[in-house]
C-alpha cells in the first residue's frame, strides 16, 4: 500500500509539474488576468509547482524508506528514515521558498543569515541536533539497545532529531533491574556532555553478571564454590559457551587482551565477618534478573541440604 501511494505521489507530482509549465506560458481569456499585482498565471503556476515539490519529495521518501525496510534491519532503517526526513525536509523548504519568491540566491543567503541568528537564540536545541548527528554517525547506541544516559537507564524506543525516548528500567518505582512502565525522553545533547553506557550493544550483546552468596568462615569454601558452579552450569552452562565464543570474536577486533572463561567461575572475597562467594557468568542484559533469581534459589536449596559443609553468617547486621 505504501509503495503504491509513493508511486502515485510521484506520478501526480510529474503531472502537476507539467501542468504548471503549461499554465506559466498561457494567457487567461476567462477571469481576471491579475490578482493584486501578480499575474494569475504566475500565481497558479507557482501553486502547481509547490504542490509538485511537496508530493514529489514525499513520494520519493516513501519509496526509499520502503526499499530500506526490505534490505536492512528495522533498527538501521529507523536511523536512515530520520536522516531522510531531515534531508528531504531541508530540500523541500528551500525549493518552496525559491518557487514562491523567484529569488533562489536570495533564499539561500537569507537562510544563512537566519541560521546564524538561530544559532544564538536556540543553543540547546541545536546542541541536541548536533548530538543526533553524533548518534547517527558514531552510533553509541541504536534503537532497541539497553543504555544508561546520565541518570536514566532503559531500552531505546526511538531516536528523534532532538530527543531519545527510553523505556525506563529500574528508576524510582522498582528496585530490581526490571521495566518501571515509564517512558523517559532524554535530550540528545546529553551524549556530548555525559557518560553513555551501552549494555552490550556496542560490542558483544552479552554482559558479565555476578551473584553474591555470603557464607561463614567455617564453610568448606571449595565445596560451596563447586556447588555454585554446578548449578550455574545446569542453568546457563551450554548457552554461556556459545556466548563466550561471540564475546571472544568481538574482543579479537580490539587491541584489548583479556582472559575469558568458557564456564561460570567463582571468586572468593573476604569481608568483615563472612566470606563472599561471587559467581561470575555471562548473560543477556534483559535476562539478568530472571537468571539471577533462578540461580539464587537453586544454590540456596543446595546449601541448605548440607548445612554441615555450608553455613551462613550468624550476625544480622549485614
Amino acid at each position: 500500500m505504501n509503495r503504491s501511494v509513493g508511486w502515485l505521489s510521484l506520478v501526480t507530482a510529474v503531472c502537476l509539474l507539467f501542468a504548471g509549465t503549461i499554465v506559466s506560458t498561457a494567457e487567461f481569456t476567462v477571469g481576471p488576468a491579475m490578482v493584486g499585482e501578480i499575474r494569475t498565471t504566475d500565481l497558479l503556476s507557482k501553486g502547481l509547482f509547490a504542490a509538485a515539490v511537496v508530493l514529489g519529495l514525499w513520494g520519493l521518501q516513501s519509496l526509499v524508506v520502503r526499499v530500506l525496510l526490505r534490505t536492512t534491519s528495522k533498527r538501521r532503517a529507523h536511523d536512515v528514515r530520520n536522516v531522510l526526513r531531515l534531508f528531504f525536509g531541508t530540500i523541500g523548504i528551500i525549493a518552496l521558498l525559491g518557487i514562491l519568491t523567484d529569488q533562489w540566491l536570495g533564499v539561500l543567503l537569507s537562510l544563512g543569515v537566519v541560521g546564524f541568528a538561530i544559532t544564538f537564540a536556540l543553543q540547546q536545541p541545536l546542541l541536541s541536533l548536533l548530538g543526533w548527528v553524533y548518534i547517527m554517525t558514531k552510533q553509541p547506541y541504536l534503537v532497541g539497545d539497553r543504555v544508561s544516559i546520565g541518570q536514566t537507564k532503559g531500552d531505546v524506543i526511538e531516536v528523534d532529531f532532538l530527543v531519545t525516548t527510553i523505556w525506563e528500567v529500574g528508576g524510582e518505582l522498582v528496585s530490581t533491574n526490571q521495566p518501571s512502565g515509564r517512558v523517559v525522553t532524554v535530550p540528545n545533547s546529553m551524549v556530548l556532555s555525559s557518560e553513555v553506557t551501552n549494555f552490550g550493544g556496542g560490542g558483544s550483546q552479552y554482559v558479565w553478571n555476578e551473584l553474591v552468596m555470603q557464607v561463614s568462615y567455617e564453610t568448606d569454601v571449595d565445596e560451596a564454590a563447586r556447588t555454585m558452579i554446578e548449578e550455574a552450569n545446569a542453568v546457563i552452562g551450554e548457552e554461556m559457551a556459545t556466548r563466550i565464543a561471540d564475546f571472544r570474536e568481538r574482543l579479537s577486533e580490539t587491541p584489548v587482551e583479556l582472559e575469558v572463561y568458557d564456564r561460570p567461575s567463582v571468586n572468593v572475597t573476604q569481608a568483615e565477618s563472612w566470606i563472599e562467594l561471587r559467581l561470575r557468568y555471562v548473560v543477556h542484559p534483559r535476562q539478568g534478573t530472571p537468571v539471577k533469581n533462578t540461580l539464587y534459589k537453586r544454590i540456596l536449596a543446595r546449601f541448605n541440604e548440607n548445612p554441615t559443609v555450608t553455613s551462613f553468617p550468624v550476625s544480622r547486621s549485614r
